[in-house]
Protein backbone atom coordinates (compact mmCIF):
# COMPACT_ATOMS: atom_id res chain seq x y z
CA UNK A 1 0.00 0.00 0.00
CA UNK A 2 1.23 3.63 -0.73
CA UNK A 3 -0.01 6.90 0.63
CA UNK A 4 -2.05 9.94 0.73
CA UNK A 5 -1.04 13.16 1.35
CA UNK A 6 -3.91 15.64 2.04
CA UNK A 7 -2.00 19.67 1.53
CA UNK A 8 -3.51 22.92 1.79
CA UNK A 9 -2.66 25.40 -0.59
CA UNK A 10 -3.63 28.53 1.43
CA UNK A 11 -5.98 30.79 0.26
CA UNK A 12 -5.31 33.13 -2.97
CA UNK A 13 -3.08 32.12 -5.69
CA UNK A 14 -0.51 28.59 -6.30
CA UNK A 15 1.96 30.95 -4.14
CA UNK A 16 0.11 29.86 -0.89
CA UNK A 17 1.73 26.60 -0.74
CA UNK A 18 3.98 25.68 1.99
CA UNK A 19 7.60 24.52 0.64
CA UNK A 20 6.99 20.98 2.18
CA UNK A 21 3.82 20.64 0.62
CA UNK A 22 5.68 21.81 -2.66
CA UNK A 23 8.34 19.09 -1.81
CA UNK A 24 5.38 16.28 -1.24
CA UNK A 25 4.25 16.89 -4.67
CA UNK A 26 7.13 16.81 -6.39
CA UNK A 27 7.64 13.12 -5.03
CA UNK A 28 4.39 11.77 -5.91
CA UNK A 29 3.08 9.19 -8.37
CA UNK A 30 -0.34 10.57 -8.93
CA UNK A 31 -1.41 14.47 -7.83
CA UNK A 32 -5.05 15.65 -7.39
CA UNK A 33 -7.01 18.64 -6.69
CA UNK A 34 -10.25 19.74 -5.47
CA UNK A 35 -11.43 23.41 -6.92
CA UNK A 36 -15.20 22.79 -5.53
CA UNK A 37 -14.70 23.52 -1.66
CA UNK A 38 -13.47 27.19 -1.88
CA UNK A 39 -12.40 29.72 -4.55
CA UNK A 40 -8.87 30.54 -4.84
CA UNK A 41 -8.69 34.01 -6.72
CA UNK A 42 -5.81 34.22 -8.37
CA UNK A 43 -4.89 29.82 -8.72
CA UNK A 44 -3.66 29.36 -11.72
CA UNK A 45 -3.53 24.74 -12.29
CA UNK A 46 -0.82 25.64 -15.62
CA UNK A 47 1.52 27.67 -12.82
CA UNK A 48 0.91 25.28 -9.95
CA UNK A 49 2.14 22.75 -12.52
CA UNK A 50 5.07 24.76 -13.92
CA UNK A 51 6.71 24.94 -10.62
CA UNK A 52 5.66 21.32 -9.28
CA UNK A 53 6.96 19.20 -12.39
CA UNK A 54 3.34 17.65 -12.26
CA UNK A 55 0.33 17.15 -13.83
CA UNK A 56 -2.61 17.80 -11.92
CA UNK A 57 -5.86 15.93 -12.11
CA UNK A 58 -9.24 17.83 -11.52
CA UNK A 59 -11.51 15.71 -8.84
CA UNK A 60 -15.13 16.79 -8.53
CA UNK A 61 -17.92 16.97 -5.42
CA UNK A 62 -19.20 13.38 -6.97
CA UNK A 63 -15.83 11.90 -7.07
CA UNK A 64 -15.00 12.58 -4.05
CA UNK A 65 -18.49 12.13 -2.26
CA UNK A 66 -20.54 10.11 -4.29
CA UNK A 67 -17.68 8.12 -5.45
CA UNK A 68 -16.05 7.85 -2.12
CA UNK A 69 -12.64 9.20 -3.57
CA UNK A 70 -12.07 6.02 -5.29
CA UNK A 71 -10.30 7.45 -7.83
CA UNK A 72 -7.75 8.99 -5.46
CA UNK A 73 -7.88 5.61 -3.12
CA UNK A 74 -6.63 3.47 -6.19
CA UNK A 75 -3.64 5.48 -6.82
CA UNK A 76 -2.62 5.25 -3.46
CA UNK A 77 -3.13 1.80 -3.41
CA UNK A 78 0.16 1.63 -5.90
CA UNK A 79 2.17 4.68 -4.66
CA UNK A 80 2.36 8.08 -3.01
CA UNK A 81 -1.15 9.60 -4.12
CA UNK A 82 -1.59 13.73 -3.43
CA UNK A 83 -4.82 15.52 -2.64
CA UNK A 84 -4.48 19.40 -3.06
CA UNK A 85 -7.38 21.50 -1.10
CA UNK A 86 -7.87 24.84 -1.03
CA UNK A 87 -6.98 26.42 2.38
CA UNK A 88 -6.35 24.17 5.25
CA UNK A 89 -7.15 20.04 3.81
CA UNK A 90 -9.34 18.83 6.54
CA UNK A 91 -11.23 21.75 7.16
CA UNK A 92 -14.18 20.08 4.91
CA UNK A 93 -15.55 17.44 5.77
CA UNK A 94 -15.38 15.62 2.79
CA UNK A 95 -11.36 15.29 3.27
CA UNK A 96 -12.19 13.75 6.68
CA UNK A 97 -14.52 11.06 5.74
CA UNK A 98 -11.83 10.03 3.08
CA UNK A 99 -8.55 9.96 5.17
CA UNK A 100 -10.95 7.22 7.73
CA UNK A 101 -11.61 5.16 4.52
CA UNK A 102 -7.68 5.21 3.60
CA UNK A 103 -6.63 4.31 7.12
CA UNK A 104 -8.90 1.91 7.14
CA UNK A 105 -8.14 0.40 4.10
CA UNK A 106 -4.28 0.31 5.40
CA UNK A 107 -3.74 3.50 3.35
CA UNK A 108 -1.19 5.44 5.33
CA UNK A 109 -2.34 9.19 5.42
CA UNK A 110 -0.69 12.12 6.44
CA UNK A 111 -1.19 16.26 6.21
CA UNK A 112 0.58 19.38 5.19
CA UNK A 113 -1.33 22.32 6.78
CA UNK A 114 -1.93 25.74 4.35
CA UNK A 115 -3.87 28.60 5.99
CA UNK A 116 -6.56 28.31 6.92
CA UNK A 117 -10.11 30.93 5.89
CA UNK A 118 -10.74 30.77 9.89
CA UNK A 119 -7.82 32.23 11.15
CA UNK A 120 -7.65 34.26 8.23
CA UNK A 121 -10.75 36.65 9.01
CA UNK A 122 -10.27 36.26 12.68
CA UNK A 123 -6.75 37.71 11.69
CA UNK A 124 -7.76 40.47 9.18
CA UNK A 125 -10.87 41.84 11.79
CA UNK A 126 -8.26 42.46 14.47
CA UNK A 127 -10.90 40.37 17.18
CA UNK A 128 -9.68 38.22 19.66
CA UNK A 129 -9.79 34.67 18.09
CA UNK A 130 -10.43 32.93 21.85
CA UNK A 131 -13.86 35.15 21.89
CA UNK A 132 -15.90 33.26 18.62
CA UNK A 133 -17.73 30.93 19.28
CA UNK A 134 -19.53 28.25 16.55
CA UNK A 135 -19.08 28.50 13.14
CA UNK A 136 -21.78 28.48 10.25
CA UNK A 137 -21.96 28.50 6.91
CA UNK A 138 -25.05 31.04 5.16
CA UNK A 139 -26.54 28.89 2.95
CA UNK A 140 -28.09 30.39 -0.50
CA UNK A 141 -31.86 31.05 0.21
CA UNK A 142 -33.06 27.68 -1.36
CA UNK A 143 -31.00 25.90 0.88
CA UNK A 144 -33.53 24.39 3.60
CA UNK A 145 -31.29 24.99 6.37
CA UNK A 146 -31.33 28.59 5.66
CA UNK A 147 -32.41 29.41 9.49
CA UNK A 148 -29.38 27.59 11.21
CA UNK A 149 -26.81 30.38 11.31
CA UNK A 150 -29.40 32.96 12.61
CA UNK A 151 -29.99 30.60 15.40
CA UNK A 152 -26.08 29.57 15.41
CA UNK A 153 -25.91 33.56 16.14
CA UNK A 154 -28.63 34.12 18.65
CA UNK A 155 -26.84 31.20 20.67
CA UNK A 156 -23.35 32.83 20.52
CA UNK A 157 -24.32 36.19 21.01
CA UNK A 158 -26.64 35.27 24.00
CA UNK A 159 -22.85 33.73 25.29
CA UNK A 160 -21.29 37.07 24.51
CA UNK A 161 -19.38 35.49 21.85
CA UNK A 162 -18.29 36.40 18.19
CA UNK A 163 -19.51 34.62 15.17
CA UNK A 164 -17.80 33.97 12.17
CA UNK A 165 -20.09 33.24 8.82
CA UNK A 166 -18.69 31.36 5.79
CA UNK A 167 -20.73 32.33 2.59
CA UNK A 168 -22.14 29.32 0.68
CA UNK A 169 -20.04 28.51 -2.55
CA UNK A 170 -20.81 26.51 -5.52
CA UNK A 171 -18.10 26.47 -7.33
CA UNK A 172 -19.31 24.04 -10.12
CA UNK A 173 -22.03 26.11 -11.09
CA UNK A 174 -19.72 29.25 -10.43
CA UNK A 175 -22.23 30.68 -7.88
CA UNK A 176 -20.65 32.81 -5.12
CA UNK A 177 -22.56 34.17 -2.07
CA UNK A 178 -22.03 38.06 -1.63
CA UNK A 179 -22.96 39.81 1.42
CA UNK A 180 -25.46 41.87 0.27
CA UNK A 181 -27.02 38.25 -0.01
CA UNK A 182 -26.27 36.70 3.08
CA UNK A 183 -27.60 40.07 5.33
CA UNK A 184 -30.85 39.92 3.14
CA UNK A 185 -31.29 36.32 3.96
CA UNK A 186 -30.79 37.15 7.69
CA UNK A 187 -33.08 39.58 7.40
CA UNK A 188 -36.15 38.07 5.82
CA UNK A 189 -35.45 35.52 8.79
CA UNK A 190 -35.85 38.25 11.09
CA UNK A 191 -38.65 39.14 9.76
CA UNK A 192 -40.30 36.36 10.29
CA UNK A 193 -38.70 35.28 13.91
CA UNK A 194 -38.54 39.17 15.43
CA UNK A 195 -36.11 38.11 18.17
CA UNK A 196 -33.93 41.28 17.23
CA UNK A 197 -30.67 38.87 16.31
CA UNK A 198 -29.90 40.58 12.53
CA UNK A 199 -31.63 44.07 12.30
CA UNK A 200 -30.67 47.00 10.12
CA UNK A 201 -28.59 48.16 13.50
CA UNK A 202 -26.75 45.33 14.06
CA UNK A 203 -22.76 45.56 13.77
CA UNK A 204 -21.16 43.15 11.04
CA UNK A 205 -17.79 42.41 10.06
CA UNK A 206 -17.50 41.66 6.66
CA UNK A 207 -14.30 40.60 4.81
CA UNK A 208 -13.63 39.79 0.82
CA UNK A 209 -10.65 37.81 -0.68
CA UNK A 210 -8.71 36.98 2.61
CA UNK A 211 -5.10 35.87 1.93
CA UNK A 212 -5.34 37.93 -1.15
CA UNK A 213 -2.80 40.56 -1.92
CA UNK A 214 -6.02 43.09 -1.68
CA UNK A 215 -8.74 42.60 1.26
CA UNK A 216 -11.31 44.20 1.45
CA UNK A 217 -12.33 44.48 5.54
CA UNK A 218 -15.41 46.75 6.46
CA UNK A 219 -17.23 46.92 9.94
CA UNK A 220 -20.53 48.62 9.96
CA UNK A 221 -24.02 48.45 11.04
CA UNK A 222 -25.98 46.14 8.78
CA UNK A 223 -28.29 49.32 7.20
CA UNK A 224 -24.95 50.93 5.70
CA UNK A 225 -23.56 47.21 4.49
CA UNK A 226 -26.10 46.71 1.92
CA UNK A 227 -24.87 48.54 -0.68
CA UNK A 228 -21.42 48.72 -0.18
CA UNK A 229 -19.09 47.31 -2.19
CA UNK A 230 -16.73 44.72 -1.44
CA UNK A 231 -15.82 43.56 -4.36
CA UNK A 232 -15.29 39.96 -5.73
CA UNK A 233 -15.08 36.75 -3.71
CA UNK A 234 -15.02 34.88 -1.53
CA UNK A 235 -16.93 36.41 1.34
CA UNK A 236 -16.99 36.04 5.06
CA UNK A 237 -19.12 38.17 7.62
CA UNK A 238 -18.66 38.24 11.53
CA UNK A 239 -21.37 39.13 14.24
CA UNK A 240 -19.52 40.33 16.70
CA UNK A 241 -20.46 39.45 20.49
CA UNK A 242 -19.16 41.57 23.68
CA UNK A 243 -16.50 43.61 22.38
CA UNK A 244 -13.39 44.01 24.55
CA UNK A 245 -11.48 47.66 24.27
CA UNK A 246 -8.94 46.81 22.33
CA UNK A 247 -11.08 44.81 19.57
CA UNK A 248 -13.27 48.04 18.90
CA UNK A 249 -10.54 50.02 18.49
CA UNK A 250 -8.74 47.33 16.17
CA UNK A 251 -11.99 47.35 14.19
CA UNK A 252 -12.16 51.10 13.80
CA UNK A 253 -8.08 51.37 12.55
CA UNK A 254 -8.66 48.03 10.47
CA UNK A 255 -11.91 48.11 9.24
CA UNK A 256 -13.25 51.68 9.24
CA UNK A 257 -16.12 50.78 12.06
CA UNK A 258 -17.74 53.85 13.46
CA UNK A 259 -16.52 55.65 16.04
CA UNK A 260 -19.44 55.61 18.37
CA UNK A 261 -18.66 51.94 18.92
CA UNK A 262 -16.34 53.24 21.49
CA UNK A 263 -19.13 53.98 24.19
CA UNK A 264 -20.18 50.03 24.18
CA UNK A 265 -16.90 48.76 25.24
CA UNK A 266 -16.23 46.33 28.23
Amino acid sequence: MGEIVFIGLGLYDEMGVSLRGLEEVKTAEATFIELYTSFMTNFSIKRFEEISGKRLQIVSRRELEEENGEVVLKAAEKGKAILLVPGDPLIATTHVSLRIRAEKLGIKTHIVNGASILSAVIGLSGLHNYKFGKSVTIPFPDETSAETPYNVIEQNRNLGLHTLCLLDIKAEEKRYMHICESLESLLNIEEKRKNGVVTMNTLVVGVARAGSTNPTVKADFVKNLLDFDFGEPPCSIIFPGKLHFMEVEALIVFAGAPETLRKDVE
